[in-house]
């Protein structure tokens, strides 16, 4: 991809690792300054790394848990910046790996408030920002899982669903104020999470079966994910809005 981000100032959330990680030096290259946030301070040395590379970031941390957090974390850039001209809001948590009927309260709270809620704040504080700059890009993180289900995942289920339903009443909202909201389903990603989940003898035996309905054959990277992340959050992608762009493999094809 050329500089098309250049001087576009970018928040990616959950940006310590994995998808958010790699968005982060995509986007970097792609010429934006990146503020690299995410509850741990690990996001840091994401930030320096772009900085070594010769591009150009800062770190904040912020929970996207919490409205304060979120609200902060976008007062700091426009306070720093001047403007936020486009945001992957990408935080999130795992499934519980529990059938509904066996989950609790506080596990059901915990993924709405962070998958879900998160984003609504996120995109809430980030439109108000962008209002008054004149336009902007937002892509969210929704998951293969916000078009279909897999057994023992209700709440992350019904959590990324939601994010799909937010992407699209978004985009209805500020389409015509220049502000552009979409999301990326991703298959399965090799992610530290996923490196982790490996371990679990039982999950490893189910990812072997989830292999198998990616056509093309493997799991992706999480660079694939940033690769579309920049190219939404781009001028490339001027007449994308309301969209779910299934970045899986082909997973959701069959």
């Amino acid at each position: 991809m050329e500089q098309t981000l250049a001087g576009k100032i970018i928040l990616v959330t959950g940006a310590a690792s994995g998808i958010g990680r790699a968005s982060a030096l995509r986007i970097a290259e792609a010429g934006a300054h990146v503020v690299v946030s995410d509850i741990s301070e690990e996001g840091a040395a994401v930030a320096s790394h772009i900085a070594q590379q010769g591009g150009s970031a800062n770190f904040i941390r912020a929970d996207v848990g919490s409205e304060a957090d979120v609200a902060g974390l976008i007062n700091d850039i426009v306070s720093s910046h001047g403007r936020i001209d486009g945001a992957f809001n990408n935080a999130g948590v795992v499934q519980c790996g529990k059938q509904l009927h066996t989950l609790s309260t506080e596990e059901w709270d915990r993924a709405i408030r962070i998958d879900l809620s998160g984003v609504f704040w996120c995109i809430k504080y980030q439109v108000i920002a962008m209002l008054e700059a004149g336009g902007g890009s937002i892509v969210n993180t929704a998951s293969s899982l916000g078009a279909v289900a897999i057994p023992n995942a209700s709440e992350y289920v019904a959590a990324k669903h939601g994010v799909m339903g937010l992407t699209r009443a978004a985009a209805a909202d500020y389409g015509a104020a220049g502000i552009r909201v979409n999301a990326i389903l991703p298959g399965i990603i090799q992610t530290p999470v996923i490196e982790e989940l490996k371990q679990n003898p039982q999950f490893a035996a189910f990812l072997e079966k989830l292999r198998d309905r990616h056509p093309i054959g493997r799991f992706g990277e999480p660079r694939e994910i940033g690769e579309a992340a920049a190219w939404l959050l781009s001028s490339s992608a001027s007449f994308v809005n309301g969209a779910g762009i299934a970045v899986d493999g082909g997973y959701l094809a069959i």
